[in-house]
């Protein structure tokens, strides 16, 4: 059996999807698992020892030179890698029109969400087969649920994201046990305040503990340095790829985290996490797996440090 997952994207969204491939496995364990992704994301799924091929799709980028003879030279390649293998299921479970259209250039059935369940309705109408999921659920429980409806078999357990961090070493990591803050998210209003981060830095600091603050765009490491330089004896971490974060993360005593793909990738490898929500529903899209992890706020809420503190303690211990 070969089975392609269609999960292009965000990196939370792609990270809500690596317990699918835990539970095809056990399932079916000499099942071909094939996984569709953009290219920026495709280190995701590369950490899971049960994908065979990972297919890289370039939407985000193609799109802003469509008309580009590179753009189509690369979706020619692309179009020969979704056609190369016959499937005995595609499964998307990203459930937009994007993703569906995607699905559709594989040879086999296509799998998705039904018009109830799709977070874009008119996706359905291009899927071979439909199941409805609850779209209350959390994603990782939506992502597990519609698999095993499309393949016949039932969820059990908990969800096992499967991957391990590539081997890395950082000769700038502080020398005693480390706590990585992850303070940048896609959208302003899901910050947690600067104020309360060097707060809880400095708390750390006291408890022994160095800080570590990872970044990504200009701007993002300009805030990790700001704090960096005022909690002090800090470090903010130079630019990183996906697999060197994840060895960060998978080094750390802890993490805290905003609302962030950085957040979900390390309960993912089993870091003790803390995910502070300010702006969107944790019941949604919040931190979810079988270690320790915890979710604090919500919409319109603010958590306070000391809240952060007291809920690290259990591993600081």
């Amino acid at each position: 059996m070969r089975i392609l997952l269609v999960k292009t994207s965000s990196l939370g969204d792609v990270i809500h999807n690596l317990p699918v491939v835990g539970d095809i496995r056990r399932h079916f364990p000499e099942a071909t698992i094939d996984w569709c992704v953009e290219e920026g994301f495709a280190a995701i799924p590369r950490l899971h020892p049960a994908v065979d091929e990972v297919i890289p799709v370039a939407v985000r980028r193609w799109r802003k030179a469509l008309f580009a003879a590179r753009t189509w030279r690369e979706f020619a390649t692309f179009r020969t890698q979704m056609q190369r293998n016959a499937y005995d299921a595609i499964i998307d479970t990203q459930g937009l029109l994007k993703s569906a259209l995607i699905a559709r250039r594989a040879r086999g059935p296509v799998s998705g969400y039904a018009a109830d369940s799709a977070r874009e309705p008119l996706a359905a109408r291009l899927y071979h087969r439909r199941f409805s999921v609850p779209s209350g659920e959390h994603a990782v429980r939506r992502n597990r649920q519609l698999a095993a409806a499309a393949l016949g078999y039932a969820v059990t357990g908990d969800a096992d994201y499967g991957i391990a961090a590539p081997a890395a070493s950082f000769a700038w990591l502080p020398a005693r046990p480390y706590v990585v803050f992850l303070t940048a998210t896609s959208r302003d209003d899901k910050l947690w305040p600067e104020a309360h981060w060097i707060t809880l830095g400095r708390q750390l600091q006291a408890l022994g503990y160095g800080v570590v603050l990872p970044a990504g765009n200009a701007v993002e490491r300009e805030r990790a340095a700001r704090l960096a330089a005022a909690i002090g004896d800090s470090v903010a971490a130079p630019p990183l790829a996906i697999g060197e974060l994840a060895a960060l993360l998978a080094g750390a005593r802890a993490v805290v985290g905003v609302d962030t793909g950085l957040s979900h990738l390390a309960v993912a490898l089993a870091t003790p996490t803390v995910a502070l929500y300010v702006a969107t529903d944790p019941g949604l899209t919040g931190v979810l797996g079988s270690g320790f992890h915890r979710n604090l706020g919500g919409r319109g809420q603010m958590p306070a440090p000391a809240a952060v503190l007291a809920e690290l303690q259990p591993v600081l211990a």
